[in-house]
């Protein structure tokens, strides 16, 4: 399974001018032109981008294509026409670009992708669970402070060591003013891995050795879905609207006097309105397109493990979950990918 993200396409994208007209597609197809992807810059939004194109391509007959970029400018092309589908719209942190859009009826959310995005902060589930465990007892972050000297930080052993974020990153912001509001600051060191493949190696490593550590994490993620059961989420406050946004607009971590969990993110699909109102089939299979974030999380480290190629676990998605695929579309156009598989 391979497809083309056109650096032409990329071009066009950048300089504003709108895709050449293409050759007629398949026949079957109520779009007489490529369909173009917008190919965000993380792992999941990838994988979905090619399980659809794969559906669209040999069971609809359409042409498809794709357009590498970040979030804001990918989001504007899809506004402004240049782009047809955004696989993942994160609902809590859309930019005006996008909800000007959906305001001026410019694109539209058809479906929810999966709708159970989640942040954490986790501990091994050895370090926790049964008679002989280390910290046994420790269920939440309130309960860190008791158990400080099993997370030993190396440069300041009076404190245990929390893996945040990388610096700079949202979660890492976010993360730094929870600590500060669950009062973690005088027992813990809040530690920032200079990258992100730092923060995976600690992780990795500290669980393959059966070592304490607390760390923060996101999903759906290769390492998450690798790491399955192996580790337990750590309690927090129930979300609260109030409290996260005080917390969001606190300007310094001293601001924030309440934290809160992390709230858990539906992540939608999304379209230019110009598409939507040609191809009612095409909008029909989009809508019905769901997952979960542990499904994901699972593909991904399928991905991992293999040659990490999206198009690689895309396909082994398509294979082994035809319990669930097949669901977003018509028997006719699912006996034609089955075939095409």
């Amino acid at each position: 399974m391979k497809f083309i993200r056109s650096a032409a396409a990329a071009l066009l994208f950048a300089s504003g001018a709108a895709l050449a007209p293409a050759p007629a597609a398949a026949q079957g197809c109520p779009i007489d032109r490529p369909i173009v992807f917008g190919d965000l810059d993380w792992d999941s939004a990838v994988f979905h981008n090619d399980v659809a194109r794969f559906i669209l391509e040999k069971g609809y007959g359409c042409k498809t294509d794709s357009i590498p970029g970040t979030t804001v400018p990918l989001y504007a092309g899809t506004v402004r026409g240049d782009i047809d589908v955004i696989m993942e719209i994160w609902s809590n942190t859309s930019p005006e670009v996008w909800t000007k859009g959906l305001a001026d009826d410019k694109v539209r959310e058809v479906g929810v992708n999966f709708p159970d995005a989640y942040q954490n902060w986790f501990v091994p589930r050895y370090l926790v669970e049964g008679d002989d465990a280390p910290a046994k007892g420790l269920k939440s972050v309130a309960d860190l402070p008791k158990f400080k000297a099993l997370f030993t930080d190396p440069e300041e052993p009076s404190k245990g060591r929390f893996y945040n974020c990388i610096s700079g990153w949202a979660c890492e912001m976010v993360n730094t003013k929870k600590f500060h509001a669950y009062g973690l600051d005088k027992d813990f060191v809040n530690f920032r891995p200079g990258t992100g493949a730092a923060l995976i190696a600690a992780v990795e490593g500290s669980i393959k050795r059966k070592k304490p550590i607390v760390f923060h994490y996101w999903g759906p993620t290769w390492l998450l879905g690798k790491l399955g059961d192996q580790v337990v989420a750590l309690e927090e406050p129930a979300y609260d609207d109030a409290a996260w946004q005080q917390l969001m607009d606190a300007k310094s971590p001293e601001e924030v006097k309440k934290a809160t969990a992390y709230p858990q993110i539906s992540v939608k699909i999304g379209l230019n309105a110009g598409l939507a109102d040609k191809a009612g089939d095409l909008v029909a299979f989009l809508k019905n397109y769901k997952t979960t974030s542990a499904l994901v999380s699972e593909a991904l480290a399928y991905a991992q493990d293999h040659d990490g190629s999206m198009e690689t676990a895309a396909h082994h998605f398509l294979e082994t979950r035809q319990d669930l695929w097949t669901k977003w579309v018509p028997d006719d156009v699912a006996k034609r990918v089955k075939a095409a598989l």
